[in-house]
């Protein structure tokens, strides 16, 4: 496996500077790509699954906060709060206080549940510098962030759906996780969970159900709950064997109760939703991370942040190589062109040895019709020569099928 922080530099995915400050990277062009791809096709899955998305803001007052029950049990990873008239304004350290303020903004029935709300937006961590690193640590957080207001017997099925939805996630990016693990608060706690034994056995008892229904095998570890209550964890490893959570499910009884949130049912009265909190891919920062790591670079074709390159032999060739880079951007497929000012031939191809598909035009194939291009695979296939509009055709296929596959079957003497 390889190492992010390195490659992710050498192929300008994302950087650092020290007046921006540790941990808090920023993301060069084709890194921009990769995430502005990775949160589109997030926010379509969660779509189609019947979440609705909503915005909130990355600060809030002191007081929603101490509500919510991070002030006593998490303050420690909060940045300091600022003073701004009588009020003292926090840097939120999760979206949750924030979207159980939206669900209680508005009366719901019980006929509206699941209501399901989703947020791809910004938190904030204070990680000491010690444990700061590439992506995977890091102050500011993008989150792909929901949360699931539920009755009590939907929270289950809710939580599975939640769980089944990582794992097609985890199949379009093409990444393995380590393990998964039912996290659970440790002895004691000195303070950092939620007093409430009650929560926590009827919590850990419906997380239980969900992973054995699923099928999904799981070890238990315990010190590693959210204050508020137990979680499933979907766990990754670094080249050097460090783990990191990628993707959550979890169960909450303790925020409804803060909250005072409650929907009308049946019989007209007022009752207490369970709140489901999901992450299908976790911070954007972390999954890069392991889809950089995962990958070596060579993203699946979907996600390269260049997926053609265009390779005109010689200075004759440009006129033809930019009508075939016009064509691939207009029906939506990233390409670039790389002339001979670049290099010889050979140095540019090994230079794009990343990128999915380049196209070679030399004098025969311009001169000839339909404009065909030289094609070769990032896999050392070489289908050979393609007309112009079926080589972008057959990209922008695989593309929208988001496969492995980066071609539809081998061709009559492609290489191995």
């Amino acid at each position: 496996m390889h190492d992010h922080r390195r490659l992710g530099r050498e192929l300008d995915l994302f950087d650092t500077d020290p007046l921006m400050g540790a941990g808090l990277p920023y993301w060069l062009p084709d890194g921009a790509v990769v995430r502005h791809v990775l949160e589109e096709y997030i926010r379509e899955a969660e779509r189609e699954a019947g979440y609705r998305h909503v915005y909130s803001p990355v600060l809030g007052k002191r007081e929603l906060y101490e509500i919510s029950g991070h002030w006593d049990h998490y303050s420690e990873d909060m940045f300091p709060p600022m003073d701004l008239g009588a009020e003292q304004m926090v840097l939120r350290p999760s979206l949750c206080p924030h979207h159980a303020l939206i669900y209680r903004s508005r009366s719901h029935s019980y006929r509206e549940l699941p209501f399901r709300m989703a947020e791809l937006g910004g938190m904030y961590r204070s990680e000491l510098s010690g444990v700061l690193g590439g992506l995977t640590r890091v102050r500011a957080i993008q989150l792909n962030d929901a949360h699931i207001f539920c009755t009590l017997d939907q929270a289950v099925e809710e939580a599975a759906a939640a769980l089944k939805l990582i794992g097609r996630a985890y199949a379009d990016l093409g990444i393995r996780a380590a393990r998964h693990r039912l996290s659970l608060p440790g002895e004691g706690g000195g303070g950092k969970y939620v007093a409430d034994p009650g929560l926590w056995r009827r919590a850990t008892a419906l997380l239980r159900e969900v992973l054995d229904e699923s099928g999904v095998p799981y070890e238990a570890a315990e010190g590693e709950a959210a204050f508020y209550g137990p979680k499933i964890d979907v766990q990754f490893a670094d080249p050097a064997g460090r783990e990191s959570t990628l993707s959550t499910v979890q169960i909450d009884f303790h925020q409804p109760e803060r909250f005072d949130l409650h929907y009308i049912g049946p019989d007209g009265a007022k009752h207490r939703p369970v709140m489901v909190h999901r992450s299908i891919i976790g911070s954007v920062e972390r999954a890069v991370a392991h889809l950089v790591e995962q990958h070596g670079g060579a993203f699946p074709a979907w996600l390269a942040p260049v997926q053609l390159l265009v390779l005109p032999v010689s200075e004759a060739q440009t006129a033809a190589a930019e009508k075939l880079l016009v064509l691939a951007r207009q029906k939506g497929v990233r390409a670039e062109l790389a002339g001979p000012e670049h290099g010889t031939l050979g140095a540019r191809i090994r230079a794009a040895r990343l990128v999915p598909y380049q196209a070679v035009i030399g004098e025969r194939e311009a001169e000839a019709d339909g404009a065909p291009a030289a094609v070769r695979l990032r896999d050392g296939r070489r289908p050979g020569a393609v007309p112009a509009e079926e080589l972008i055709g057959r990209i922008a296929a695989r593309v929208a099928a988001r496969g492995p596959e980066l071609w539809d079957a081998p061709e009559r003497g492609d290489a191995a």
